[in-house]
């Protein structure tokens, strides 16, 4: 295996060995454990399918899924991670996932996540567009999209063009980061990723950083009577 499911906990700080402060991710990953198989034979690719949390209702189906691992509760989050191995390694249905059987310190990551939801948004912070001016007679128009096509040639907007809409709540892998520690419950990664406290992401692993710096480690400094 080389990813597990994360919860986004927090936001906050560490300090290297060599002084260097970074900021860092705690995601927690405990609790992952197999929910169904895919071989090449039977659907055509190898895929894990990880399930983490609790949910306190569920469908008849996500009934029947738990049901089929055998499990004891209905997974919260449920996702499909892809891998090139063969199929007679792919873990048991029911198993559980470690992180420090997946992760170790100095591994390269991508983590993927849902953004966070703005709602309705203008072109000047969806799309970072620069506005009109604010001068001749054009008060009214600092944050305007401007003129959005042409008249009788196409005589029509074409599709994508960059307007006004709903903004976040997208798909967005944050692609090299660090993983800087890896404990029984949760991981660090260095950098920030996509999603609210709270929020399901997939933490893939890469490759690995042969120049990796570990975390300052504070000693216990035990004083003299």
């Amino acid at each position: 295996m080389n990813a597990l499911i994360g919860q986004k906990k927090s936001q906050a700080q560490r300090f290297l060995a060599d002084g260097t402060r970074i900021p860092v991710t705690v995601i927690e990953v405990s609790g992952n454990f197999v929910v169904q198989t895919k071989t090449k034979n039977k659907d055509g690719y190898s895929a894990v399918q990880l399930g983490m949390g609790k949910r306190k209702k569920g469908s008849k189906a996500l009934l029947g899924h738990a049901k089929k691992a055998h499990l004891a509760v209905i997974p919260r989050f449920l996702k499909e991670v892809r891998i090139t191995e063969d199929s007679l390694t792919l873990p048991e249905m029911g198993a559980s996932l470690r992180a420090l059987d997946v992760f170790k310190a100095g591994d390269i990551v991508d983590v993927i996540g849902i953004s966070k939801g703005k709602g309705f948004a203008g072109v000047v912070k969806r799309h970072h567009f620069k506005g009109g001016p604010r001068t001749h007679g054009q008060s009214d128009r600092e944050r305007a999209p401007g003129s959005i096509g042409q008249t009788t040639t196409p005589g029509r907007v074409y599709k994508g063009k960059r307007m006004a809409g709903r903004m976040g709540v997208d798909t967005v892998t944050v692609r090299n980061l660090e993983v800087v520690e890896v404990g029984d419950r949760q991981i660090l990664i260095k950098g920030l990723v996509s999603g609210f406290a709270g929020s399901a992401v997939v933490v893939e692993k890469k490759s690995e950083n042969k120049k990796f710096v570990p975390l300052f480690e504070e000693k216990e400094v035990v004083h003299a009577a």
